[in-house]
């Protein structure tokens, strides 16, 4: 990424279709009735009641004659998308613009982990406190990157066992971050600058991409604390993007130069199935899976893509996101997706059906180049804002 991030810690999809189909259609009636409305990005106080005038009797209007044609019914009311916005918070010690890539969640205690590249350090959002708290030490360095230099730092990560797991481009290291302390720990040198980071808690292992060498790298994290290297995966192109479907014991990526998707077996790390991922010349990015219900969502630059992974990835439905879509992100428990446009300057938020279909139920004005979002539990999204040096928060709608 890029990358998804996607990382989007990301929601298990071990719940059933049943409660999936439940969960979408709640979220989904919950976003109808709060359509236009912003939440507060507080605990609001209870609002003052309002003073109601009295109405008149009405008449009694009698009943028509039984021969007299019956009413004409209603016209359906059409389905708006609740149109929600975008708090900027500030991340500290960073300078705009400042380099920004995967952001990722994690559950247990309910944070949104920012790897800020040239700033030095991972900016960890406390979303009870509504506060930062900087993990500082990492190193930085210039690098040119389409013409322009920038600063480059950590910029990718991964929630494991007790620790996390963040990617540091300047120093192609990934380095482990104790999640109690929130104290850098001990680094692992890689043979080039990783991208997207993904934890597989099945095989206690850290997968690594490294688009410039065209390949995996696999870390061993038996000792979270510790890493080792184990093995590398050489691929026919550039990894772009990761998902894990454990049910499946499958490890997905993209192929952005060659546009094709990859399913890579979590045991062996052999090359399983490729598909056409159907994007444009741009080629695919971010991924993320259903698989209770096995689908398989692809970024393409402007779009979303549900592919059917029982069918050789055949196409399903179609997402239209807006240009400058990059990493996404999928709760499963809820049936939404959650797609965060940089050149459109939005956030599309959508329910995903049982056969790939897509339905609109939210979006959000964000800011240009914006991009990457992560839902926390309650259905709230962040997004990596690197040209204001923010982190943008889309509350999910109040619920009635």
């Amino acid at each position: 990424m890029q990358r998804g991030a996607c990382e989007h810690g990301r929601a298990s999809a071990k719940n059933g279709v049943m409660i999936v189909r439940q969960s979408v259609l709640f979220v989904a009636g919950c976003l109808v009735g709060c359509n236009g409305g912003t939440p507060s990005a507080t605990a609001a106080n209870p609002p003052e009641p309002v003073q109601v005038a009295p109405q008149p009797a009405a008449s009694v209007v009698p009943p028509a004659p039984a021969s007299a044609e019956p009413p004409a019914s209603a016209e359906p009311v059409a389905f708006k998308p609740a149109a929600l916005s975008a708090e900027a918070l500030v991340l500290p010690g960073a300078v705009a613009p400042v380099s920004l890539d995967y952001l990722f969640f994690e559950p247990q205690r309910a944070r949104v982990w920012v790897p800020a590249g040239g700033s030095g350090s991972v900016d960890v959002f406390d979303t009870a406190a509504h506060s930062f708290v900087r993990v500082e030490g990492f190193k930085t360095a210039e690098r040119d990157a389409h013409g322009k230099k920038r600063v480059v730092g950590p910029s990718s990560g991964s929630i494991g066992d007790g620790v996390a797991y963040i990617g540091d481009r300047a120093t192609e290291e990934v380095c482990v971050v104790d999640l109690q302390t929130l104290k850098l720990g001990s680094c692992i040198k890689l043979p080039s600058a990783p991208d997207g980071i993904e934890y597989v808690a099945a095989t206690r292992e850290v997968w690594v991409t490294t688009p410039r060498t065209q390949s995996f790298v696999i870390l061993d994290a038996s000792k979270p604390s510790s890493l080792k290297k184990k093995s590398v995966i050489k691929l026919a192109g550039d990894p772009e993007g990761y998902a894990v479907d454990e049910a499946r014991g499958l490890f997905l990526t993209n192929l952005e130069d060659a546009g094709s998707t990859l399913t890579i077996d979590l045991k062996t790390h052999a090359l399983k199935d490729t598909w056409n991922a159907g994007c444009s010349s741009d080629g695919p990015r971010g991924l993320a899976v259903d698989s209770a219900r096995g689908l398989l969502l692809v970024a393409c630059t402007d779009h979303v893509q549900a592919l059917d992974m029982a069918h050789g990835g055949a196409l399903l439905g179609k997402l239209d996101t807006g240009a400058g879509l990059d990493n996404l992100d999928y709760a499963a428990k809820t049936g939404l997706l959650y797609a965060a446009a940089g050149k459109a300057a939005q956030l599309v938020v959508a329910s995903v059906g049982d056969h790939g279909e897509f339905q609109v139920v939210a979006n959000a004005a964000t800011a240009p180049g914006a991009r990457n979002a992560v839902a926390d539990a309650s259905g709230n999204a962040y997004i990596a804002d690197a040209q204001g040096a923010h982190l943008l928060l889309v509350h999910a709608p109040q619920q009635h």
